[in-house]
This record gives structure tokens, sequence and C-alpha cells, in this order.
């Protein structure tokens, strides 16, 4: 028998099709979103934090629609619309009435969307290189998006996520390569983000205008050297929030929570906690 994956986790309905979610640890609830890149599971983005939150916190981190291994419909629609009332089945079918968002990227832009839609189940809101403002296409966002399934595309993303290469090894890039092969997966991501990409990034920033009005307090944490999603997102977020506050980490890519793994946990803890 083989063994069981790792990104595979629990499964509950939400809505027409079941969600593959993580659910580690008994405190107050923390819902952590994963950004859009090929291969992308609530796993792999998240797994490094999970041992370092899940003793203070409930830490959810589900699979979105068209990504990982939750399960695909047939003639899916992928948007935000959708994306929000998965989460809100999500919270709905384990009975969480409330609970702190971390949004990574495009994560980021759903957690906005939730706040804005749903601001009265949303406690408090991080904000990782997120998405949901417009800025012009990056090089970063259109190589992620424009992924075509080679191991050496796969080397040339994880490059672009990290600051520090050597986060990028051989076994990652098997690993995400081999996931990004996985049945449905190729389908579903390279439907999403069709050409021209920038109608991606205005379909994230669908509720700029409404940022505003966001209440929540927030928490923005970008890497000063990140080259998919600008830093200048993070600046004019902290300008349309107004409980913001904006840490920057140097030496640190897009992916935060892999290059800075203890402070990061460290600092979202010490947010939620105050």
């Amino acid at each position: 028998m083989s063994e069981k994956r790792p990104e595979i986790a629990n499964s509950i309905q939400t809505g027409d099709f079941k969600t593959n979610y993580h659910d580690l640890g008994d405190g107050y609830p923390v819902v952590l979103l994963h950004g859009s890149g090929p291969g992308v599971t609530a796993w792999a983005n998240w797994n490094k934090v999970f041992p370092l939150l899940k003793d203070d916190f409930r830490v959810i981190a589900p699979d979105m629609v068209g990504f990982g291994f939750t399960e695909r419909p047939e003639n899916p629609v992928f948007n935000m619309n959708v994306w929000v009332q998965q989460t809100i089945d999500l919270f709905d079918a384990l009975k969480i009435e409330k609970a702190n968002l971390v949004g990574n990227s495009f994560g980021g832009a759903l957690a906005l969307s939730m706040a804005i839609k749903y601001p009265e189940r949303v406690n408090k809101l991080v904000l990782m290189g997120s998405m949901g403002v417009t800025f012009p296409l990056t090089y970063g966002l259109d190589r992620v998006w424009g992924y075509t399934p080679s191991e050496a595309n796969m080397e040339e993303l994880l490059e672009l996520f990290t600051y520090d290469h050597s986060f990028a090894t051989k076994d990652l890039i098997k690993t995400r390569y081999e996931s990004s092969m996985q049945p449905g997966f190729q389908e579903s991501f390279s439907a999403m983000f069709p050409a021209p990409r920038q109608n991606g990034v205005e379909g994230m920033a669908g509720n700029q205008n409404y940022i505003r009005g966001i209440q929540q307090e927030t928490l923005i944490v970008h890497g000063r050297e990140d080259r998919v999603i600008p830093l200048q997102n993070s600046y004019e977020l902290l300008q349309l929030i107004d409980n913001a506050q904006l840490h920057v980490f140097g030496k640190c890519g897009h992916w935060t929570q892999i290059e800075h793994t203890e402070e990061f946990a460290e600092l979202i803890s010490t947010f939620f906690k105050r």
C-alpha cells in the first residue's frame, strides 16, 4: 500500500465539491490562504509554519478549487466570487463563526475580498506579498501564470520566487514539478489566467474601490526583493487600509514564509495575540 501524500489531509463538502484542507491545533482559528503558483497546494505553501502555529491556534489551510487536491467540478468557473464562496462554505462546514486570515499573493486578494464581503466573519488580516490592487504585470508573475510543465521552467520559477536561490533545491524543484503534473492540475491552472494576463491582475483587484472600507486590524508583509508581486502593492494597501501596519523583510523574495519562516511565524503570532 502506498504511503499517503502529506498534501492530502481532510475532506469536507463545500457547495458542489469537496475541499481538501489541513486542520491542526485547538486555539482561535487561523485560516491560511495559499498563492497561485503551478502545482501549489496548501501543504506546499504553508507546511513550514504549521508546527510553529499549531500550539497557539487552530490552523486551517484549504486547497482552493482549481488548485491542489480539492475536487475539480465539471465545467468549473474560476473567479474571486467562487473562491470567496468556497471559503465561506468551509467556515460554515467547520462551524467557524470568525477567524484570522493569512493570505499569500493570490490568497491576499481572496482575504481582502472576504473582509469586504463578509466582514463579520473576519477578525484580523495578514496580507503577504499580496495582490488585490492593480499593477502592471511583472515578468515574474507572467512566467508563473504562463508556466508550461518542465523541470527547467519550474527551476526558473523557484528562483524567481526566492532571494536566496539555495531554497530552490533539486528536491523542491522535482517535487513542485511532479505536483504540477498531477492529473487535472495543469489543465485547471492554465485555464485560470490566460493571456493577456494583465486581465488576471485586474480580476484580483476587482474590489480595490472597497478596500478603504476595511476596518479589521491588518498586518501587511512583503519581501523587499519580491520579483513576482511588487513591493509597491503593499505600500498602496498600507495607504488604503486604516488599521494597517507594514513589515518589509530584506533579503527576501516572494516566499516570506519559506525564506524567513520563524520570523514570519513569530510576527503573525504576536499580531494575532495582541
